[in-house]
């Protein structure tokens, strides 16, 4: 039981996985300021307001609860966020890794096709259906 799930942390994906968690846990530091201070007062900027008045919508009117405010100036802020964290992840690590895959392959020969069971079995088959025909 055991050397089965040393196996599993052993394996290279588990350890890639940890590393992009805790990249991108110290990253969210460095996105959430640049949110904050430059994409934020941005789209205030253009509802015309440090609250963005005219990019929500109070649904009772007369209540200043904010359970009851429609805000799409924070759904800009989180689709705005999202791009900036997949372009920064596309860029710094995608595709340079991309990149050093691609030397680190370049002159190799392609590996040959793993045989499965199925296939092995077919040519198998074919073999014998053709040993078959000739007697």
């Amino acid at each position: 039981m055991f050397q089965g799930f040393k196996k599993f942390i052993m394996r290279g994906n588990v350890f890639d996985l940890a590393v992009a968690v805790v990249i991108g846990t110290a990253f969210t530091a460095v996105v959430t300021s640049i949110v904050t201070n430059l994409i934020n007062p941005l789209i205030a900027a253009i509802g015309a307001g440090p609250k963005s008045s005219k990019l929500s919508v109070q649904l009772v009117s007369g209540s200043t609860d904010p359970k009851t405010v429609i805000d799409f100036s924070a759904v800009i802020t989180a689709a705005i966020n999202f791009l900036i964290i997949a372009a920064v992840v596309y860029f710094l690590f995608v595709m340079p890794m991309a990149k050093l895959i691609e030397r680190r392959n370049r002159g190799k020969e392609p590996e040959a096709a793993a045989l499965t069971e199925i296939s092995v079995l077919t040519d198998i088959r074919d073999l014998l259906q053709e040993q078959r025909s000739r007697d």
